[in-house]
């Protein structure tokens, strides 16, 4: 088993922003999305659709998003991420785990979802 897809669902104008965050922060790219009753976007890696966003009246902000923490990906290219970070004025933290020599990057997206990017055998440089 492996885990085929996030969704995303919130009003359409937040759907349009937080298509251009995954686009411009994460790379990924607006691709092939069957007909459906509602408006929305696949955001791809490669030929991967990882991404769902789905246009919805009834999902909305709340201070209580249940059990789910995050969603991590793993990346490639610390330095510039962080730098595309920055000049987006994205806010974010790192993280280091020594015993893994992985760099974490830990980011919100403009819907609240709780981001993890991880850097297996990269560091920052300083």
């Amino acid at each position: 088993m492996k885990l085929d897809h996030i969704n995303i669902s919130s009003p359409y104008e937040l759907l349009v922003e937080v298509r251009e965050f995954y686009c411009d922060i994460l790379g990924l790219v607006e691709g092939y999305r069957p007909e459906f009753e509602k408006r929305g976007f696949w955001l791809y890696a490669n030929d991967q659709a990882l991404i769902h966003l789905f246009e919805s009246a009834s999902h909305t902000s709340t201070e209580n998003f249940g059990y789910l923490d995050h969603v991590a990906f793993s990346h490639t290219g610390i330095n510039d991420f962080i730098k595309g970070l920055q000049s987006s004025e994205v806010a974010f933290r790192t993280s280091y785990i020594s015993d893994l020599d992985l760099t974490q990057v830990f980011l919100y997206d403009p819907a609240g979802v709780k981001l993890e990017v991880n850097f297996y055998g990269e560091k920052l440089s300083r």
